[in-house]
């Protein structure tokens, strides 16, 4: 495993590789975790040499934190710094930043979380919890002995970014959604740079856009292959984060042990500066590339739901990316048809946009849905 730097701390380093806690293995529906397979892979990973460990109050619908808690049994918390975020969303008033709090902490089994984030903040969740005092709060907290460091996750625009970057100078570090696809969206290399200039550690999550960069296509697939190295298109993805200067942890949401297995192997080989100028250049080949494949810029990161008439929305996303991405429509249709229950399906999509107020990616959802549909329940072609 490689260590790096993690913003101003000079008395820990960081793995490059982080285990993200938001897709773990699960039993037929998001928030039933295969619990004991999901500590198996969570050990493994700690064992190889993974010391960072990131969790959130809401991932698979609150369970994520007991498991990862009860992982981090038997020495296991000892080995590694955790990571988990206050739900900005669920904030109505100053007293809920202890609730949630001590909630977690019971969750996680320990008296302590290193790292604390404010979770996926934009510039109205900011605004609601910076008046509400949470920056007073978190040094309290932090005096407590409670929480470590802080800092906080983000899901808007370059600007806002820059605003809350600039509103306090006592982050520790931030997390931000950053891959070969996203340089220009949400905080993208402009805020890398930003807040590394700062001195603050950046996390990186979503490094394979929700899976999406992990089986490439035909047209992507030919581009790897004139690369002067074999990489799966995984760690093309990875190394070209872990060759930034700027980029403290990758995160990964690893939902199968031989991602775990791949993943840390992919970390021991990564280095400052390892993808060559050609490399560089395949890598920007295959950004548009995919850019002109993929119709709906989903990651699959649920923040959506649920939705209020059971619309399962990014499972209907993937099934119609992958027909389209993959040139598959009759198993996508098939799948859609068959696999998905009809409660589910985009056809029960009455727009009403309360969906498109969460998503990070700012996805038009209510005009998608009617498109899903009529190609995949109605046959209709892309």
């Amino acid at each position: 495993m490689q260590y790096r730097k993690f913003g101003k701390l000079s008395d820990w380093k960081p793995s490059a590789l982080g285990f993200g806690c938001m897709r773990f293995p699960t039993l037929g529906n998001y928030e039933t975790i295969d619990e004991p397979e999901a500590i198996r892979m969570l050990r493994h990973g700690i064992d190889s040499g993974i010391n960072y460990v990131d969790t959130a109050y809401g991932y698979h619908g609150g369970h994520s934190e007991t498991v990862v808690g009860r992982a981090l049994k038997d020495g296991y918390r000892e080995k590694v710094r955790l990571a988990t975020k206050l739900p900005s969303w669920h904030v109505e008033t100053a007293a809920d930043f202890d609730r949630l709090l001590n909630e977690q902490l019971s969750r996680l089994q320990t008296e302590r979380i290193d790292f604390y984030l404010l979770h996926s903040l934009s510039s109205d969740s900011w605004h609601k919890i910076r008046d509400l005092g949470v920056l007073k709060w978190a040094e309290g907290v932090q005096k407590a002995g409670k929480i470590g460091h802080l800092g906080f996750s983000f899901h808007d625009k370059l600007g806002v970014f820059k605003e809350i970057v600039d509103a306090y100078d006592r982050w520790t570090f931030c997390q931000i959604q950053y891959n070969y696809m996203n340089e220009k969206d949400q905080a993208g290399t402009e805020g890398l740079q930003y807040a590394a200039g700062k001195g603050l550690a950046v996390v990186i999550m979503e490094p394979l856009l929700g899976g999406s960069l992990v089986s490439p296509p035909p047209q992507v697939q030919a581009i790897w292959e004139e690369g002067p190295l074999k990489r799966s298109g995984a760690e093309w993805a990875l190394q070209w984060l872990w060759s930034k200067p700027e980029v403290s942890v990758v995160l990964s949401g690893m939902s199968a042990m031989q991602q775990v297995v791949e993943n840390v192997e992919s970390a021991g080989r990564s280095r400052l500066g390892l993808l060559t100028p050609q490399e560089l250049e395949l890598v920007g080949q295959a950004r548009d590339t995919y850019a002109k494949i993929k119709p709906i810029p989903c990651t699959g990161c649920e923040y959506c739901m649920p939705c209020p008439q059971g619309v399962n929305i990014p499972r209907n996303f993937a099934i119609y990316n992958s027909g389209y991405t993959y040139n598959t429509p009759d198993s996508s249709r098939e799948e859609y048809n068959q696999s998905m229950a009809e409660t589910e399906r985009a056809s029960l999509c009455i727009q009403c946009r309360q969906c498109e107020t969460k998503c990070p990616q700012h996805i038009e959802i209510s005009d998608w849905m009617p498109k899903v549909d009529e190609v995949l329940g109605q046959g209709q072609p892309y």
